[in-house]
């Protein structure tokens, strides 16, 4: 924790500053691992427990906790719940313009780890959830509010945890909001608002590549080092085979039918697989981002091999992340991957975290409502995120997540990249932004409608 994170004061209209707001969460360096999320979390408890909620703490280890909160409302439908982490990446040798945990603002954004994943969508949900208390929302159904740890990892202190050992604190929930939707990009000049509804699944594999061993000084042809090399040259080169999934068809149209011709013609050539990776080449680096909304993915992240630098290793392991289109599994995922690797390589998955191959769409049209009404100029549409979140855990108690941390972004501002890498920042309007339309949301929510 830094110096200023132990300034804080009591404050009970911080909710009118989600900012102000966001600026104390970054503050708490939650670098995971370790994460020591218990002072950000003792802090978000305090804002609470000051405005009159009796909160839970939950945690499988006491520096790792996890907190719950519920607001009650008319019992008229289901509870709502909003959650969202604050545990950031590392900034390890990184160059940054300004201090990761300093929160400064300059240039119009606030500056620092975790303002966009995810400690600005917290922030917002924070904001919303002490203003609705504040001004006695009253609203239809009850809101329950999670506050995690380790997202950045595998969840196995955070969601994980709750949704194994506490389910019966999201008992009836059905919709949730999370991380990674809401957010403004552009296609040409048409400003577009994707809200996340699916992802894609973890699959980590482990590749075993053997060959002869022997003394550094002789030559080696055809060994572990060879074959491991031919292996990670075929990942480099070569893709999986297309799929076209119902979200990604569904999100492709909406881009299509609301820009010009010819942009539009090529867009819609995406949805063709004997097409598609031709066009994904055309679009550059847009295309870049959207392939692996039509692939399953593997890269090569973790090898092990070699104990001494004048002995040829036999055995060689590499650690592999896939990523799983819904609908699929990692018996489909194997299968492709041997296509390209071919059958030498000995493989076994060693994680999968499955999610919903079908999302429940019963609240896409509220949220939508909402951001459209903020910015009449934009379009929302479903997205699929190629990434994973904690909702691969909330979805095994049936609850279907919306990623949907809204942010009206510059059209130069690049989200996707800005997450993770150095110099991670949000326009301090966005968090306002954000926080107005997660509160509509407390407002207007009925199940179903």
């Amino acid at each position: 924790m830094s110096k200023k994170a132990m300034r804080f004061s009591r404050d009970e209209t911080i909710y009118n500053r989600p900012q102000e707001l966001l600026q104390n969460l970054i503050r708490f360096d939650t670098t995971n691992p370790p994460g020591n999320e218990a002072e950000c979390v003792k802090y978000i408890n305090t804002l609470l427990t000051d405005a009159g909620f009796e909160t839970v703490v939950l945690f499988k280890d006491a520096n790792r906790p996890n907190l719950i909160v519920r607001l009650k409302g008319q019992g008229a439908t289901a509870p709502l719940l909003l959650y969202g982490h604050v545990d950031v990446v590392t900034t390890t040798n990184q160059k940054w313009t300004h201090p990761p945990f300093e929160a400064e603002i300059e240039d119009g954004y606030i500056w620092g780890r975790g303002a966009l994943d995810m400690k600005g969508g917290v922030a917002m949900m924070l904001a919303a959830f002490l203003r609705a208390k504040a001004e006695h929302l009253n609203q239809s159904g009850d809101v329950i509010l999670a506050i995690v740890s380790d997202e950045e990892a595998l969840g196995d202190y955070g969601a994980k945890f709750l949704v194994e050992n506490h389910a019966e604190y999201f008992k009836g929930v059905r919709y949730a909001i999370g991380e990674f939707g809401g957010f403004s990009f552009y296609v040409g000049k048409k400003r577009f608002y994707p809200i996340q509804v699916s992802e894609k699944q973890i699959c980590h594999m482990k590749a075993v590549i053997r060959g002869p061993g022997g003394h550094g000084s002789q030559p080696m042809h055809g060994g572990a080092m060879a074959k491991l090399s031919r292996l990670l040259q075929q990942l480099d080169t070569k893709s999986l085979p297309v799929h076209i999934t119902p979200v990604v068809k569904q999100m492709i149209e909406e881009i299509s039918s609301s820009i010009g011709f010819p942009s539009s013609f090529v867009l819609r050539q995406l949805l063709k697989p004997t097409f598609t990776n031709r066009v994904l080449k055309l679009l550059g680096k847009k295309g870049q981002s959207f392939e692996p909304l039509f692939h399953n993915t593997v890269n090569a992240t973790v090898v092990y091999g070699g104990e001494k630098s004048n002995v040829i290793p036999s055995e060689i392991t590499l650690e592999l992340d896939g990523r799983i289109l819904p609908g699929l599994s990692p018996k489909d995922l194997m299968a492709e991957l041997r296509q390209v690797i071919g059958d030498e390589v000995e493989l076994e998955v060693i994680r999968h975290d499955p999610g919903p191959a079908e999302p429940n769409m019963g609240l896409f049209n509220l949220l939508s409502e909402i951001l459209q009404e903020a910015d009449p100029a934009g379009k929302t549409l479903p997205l699929l995120l190629t990434a994973t979140s904690d909702a691969r855990f909330f979805s095994r108690l049936g609850i279907q997540t919306y990623g949907f941390t809204p942010m009206k972004l510059p059209p130069d501002f690049n989200f996707i990249q800005a997450i993770h890498a150095e110099d991670e920042r949000i326009p301090v309007e966005s968090v306002a932004f954000g926080a107005e339309a997660i509160y509509k949301v407390l407002q207007r929510f009925q199940e179903g409608k």
